[in-house]
């Protein structure tokens, strides 16, 4: 089974099943096509977390860890410099270790068994050839039209070809990102004959991280252009920063909730933060965790605003006492905390040796004036949100494979969206902006820091019962990730609902916390619901005080899942019909 945020991934990954590929090597296969067919969610320059397990050992959750860190030149005297305050949203400033093809590239030599070559060909033949335009990667280009024709002209010249905006369904192509793959391949191909596939891997690996590709993204930085702050700026990413990083693996940080154990990745993102909202959420009644209840979704929205704000306070790439965070009585004393009103306050809780960190509570931000400054504007509209600068509230892709064997893979690559940074012309391909999750204030447990990961919002899910791994599932979606993860864990788990009902059920999220992304805002008691809640739930919450803004009645999660039942081997998969774009498929 496969489910992605597109249909062309989901097809591209099924196909490998079909083909007799196992889940890493669709997942890869998937991947890759995400970069091409929604390049204003995900791409190359960026990153990606994943969980996994094997079917050899189906009970252990493993992280894969493609979150690369800050440039050794990422220094907040340097930044400060600048005349920044905050780490700009869209720029080469904001650019970390790429770090999502090296992570996917190593999953599939020490997990896959295809050839890079037969991996790659999918998403080089819709680069190459061509493929449908999304009417959404039209949006994001219109919003940013002017700025990459004014500041970005290899933007402008890869998005804009002829200077209009490619119309929704019409055939696009990025030679370059084709050309940039095959050079990948033949890489690993051009060595002495009877080298290992492993040792071909490797060699396209070492090209991206030392090669041609990490070249050109070096020298694409050293032009100074225009960022989020409305002043221009060279970046700061060396060669020695690409070739000095790799991917890898880690222990998935897990908590039990009713007899399953939920898998993320550690506080170096901010996956943990559902597992404190479950172990929150552990001691009510079920009657507490109905999200499509008035009593529900107020529970369900106190406790994420709990964890929520100890993800700001002690969430970072750093020492975290996540036991701590997640123990019974730790948790048992911030479930106290909830009432029967909402709570318009941030309330980190306390914890023994440690200083909580209170960012600044901006509601709205005033950027920073000066020579050269034009401020920056309002935010735009659309799925991601995307400001005329380049600015983006964060939005991603994600892809859940298993296959016939057990093996298991969720995975949510972002960042490198199209509107990040200059396009480089040669690659096909810009930089992320994953930094711009890190604060310029000395003593947070996310201050910008030379060798660090920003923590990321990227947090696949996998949950397993009885020793095995049975669902693999994620969303897009920025700090909503994990808050549209939440009910569909709720619904299945203590509702019964059916994987694809749960994911077509209504769903709400709080903004009541420092967003992850610039310019970092937030609001005090804000919940963000679907219309379908319900007006009678709607009228509930905002009589307990919640903040209410009324979205479409299908506008919140892209969830998808894929599930698998240990005792028959039954397969299931489900993908969000919102935005008509994910799809699930399988036999």
């Amino acid at each position: 089974m496969s489910a992605s945020t597109h249909w062309l991934a989901t097809a591209a990954a099924q196909a490998v099943l079909e083909r007799g590929g196992n889940a890493f090597d669709a997942a890869t296969a998937g991947a890759f096509v995400l970069h091409v067919v929604e390049p204003h969610l995900n791409g190359p320059g960026g990153d990606m977390t994943g969980v996994f397990v094997t079917a050899d050992e189906p009970g252990r959750p493993v992280v894969l860890m493609g979150q690369g860190p800050a440039p050794a030149g990422a220094t907040v005297e340097h930044y400060l410099a600048e005349g920044l305050d905050l780490v700009p949203g869209s720029g080469a400033l904001a650019a970390a270790v790429p770090a999502a093809v090296d992570a996917w590239l190593l999953l599939l030599r020490d997990h896959g068994t295809w050839e890079l070559g037969d991996v790659l060909d999918f998403a080089i033949g819709y680069a190459r050839d061509g493929h449908p335009m999304l009417g959404r990667v039209g949006t994001t280009i219109a919003a940013v039209a002017e700025l990459f024709q004014m500041h970005w002209p290899t933007s402008a010249g890869l998005w804009m070809p002829g200077g209009r905006i490619p119309a929704e369904g019409e055939l696009v192509r990025n030679p370059a990102y084709a050309r940039t793959l095959q050079r990948l391949v033949d890489a690993g191909t051009a060595g002495p004959a009877g080298h290992s596939r492993e040792t071909r891997i490797d060699a396209a690996r070492r090209e991206w991280r030392e090669g041609f590709v990490a070249k050109a993204m070096v020298e694409s930085v050293q032009t100074p252009h225009r960022h989020s702050s409305g002043t221009d700026h060279r970046g700061v990413l060396a060669l020695e920063d690409l070739s000095g990083f790799e991917a890898g693996y880690e222990d998935a940080a897990t908590v039990e909730f009713r007899g399953h154990t939920i898998a993320k990745t550690g506080p170096w993102g901010q996956g943990p933060a559902l597992l404190q909202t479950l172990a929150i959420l552990e001691g009510f009644d079920d009657e507490y965790l109905d999200p499509s209840t008035e009593l529900g979704a107020h529970t369900i929205l106190e406790a994420q605003k709990l964890a929520l704000a100890d993800r700001e306070a002690y969430y970072g790439d750093t020492d975290v006492p996540l036991n701590y965070l997640l123990s019974a009585d730790y948790c048992a004393r911030r479930r106290a905390l909830i009432g029967e009103q909402a709570s318009h306050e941030f309330r980190p809780g306390t914890v023994p040796g440690y200083e909580p960190y209170v960012p600044t509570l901006r509601t709205h931000y005033e950027p920073p004036t000066g020579p050269g400054s034009e401020g920056s504007a309002g935010l735009g509209v659309g799925e991601p949100t995307v400001a005329p600068s380049g600015e983006t509230r964060g939005d991603t892709c994600h892809i859940d494979v298993v296959d016939r064997w057990g093996n298991m893979v969720s995975a949510t690559p972002s960042g490198g969206w199209l509107q990040s940074s200059p396009a480089i012309p040669e690659l096909g391909f810009c930089l992320g902006t994953r930094l711009q999750m890190t604060w310029l204030e000395p003593g947070t447990p996310s201050t910008l820091t030379p060798g660090k990961r920003p923590r990321t919002t990227l947090t696949p899910t996998l949950v397993l019962r009885d020793g095995e791994a049975v669902t693999a599932l994620g969303s897009p979606g920025g700090d909503q990730q994990d808050q549209w993860q939440l009910p569909y864990l709720l619904r299945t788990i203590v509702g019964g609902y059916s994987p694809q009902q749960a994911i077509d059920a209504p769903t709400f999220h709080t903004t009541s916390m420092p967003g992850s992304f610039w310019p970092r805002t937030w609001e005090p008691g804000g919940a963000v619901v679907e219309e379908r809640l319900g007006e009678d739930v709607i009228a509930g919450l905002e009589r307990r005080g919640h903040v209410v803004t009324v979205a479409g009645g299908w506008t919140l999660g892209r969830l998808s899942a894929v599930v698998r039942d240990p005792s028959t081997g039954v397969l299931q998969a489900a993908a969000n019909p919102r935005g008509a774009q994910g799809y699930a498929a399988g036999r």
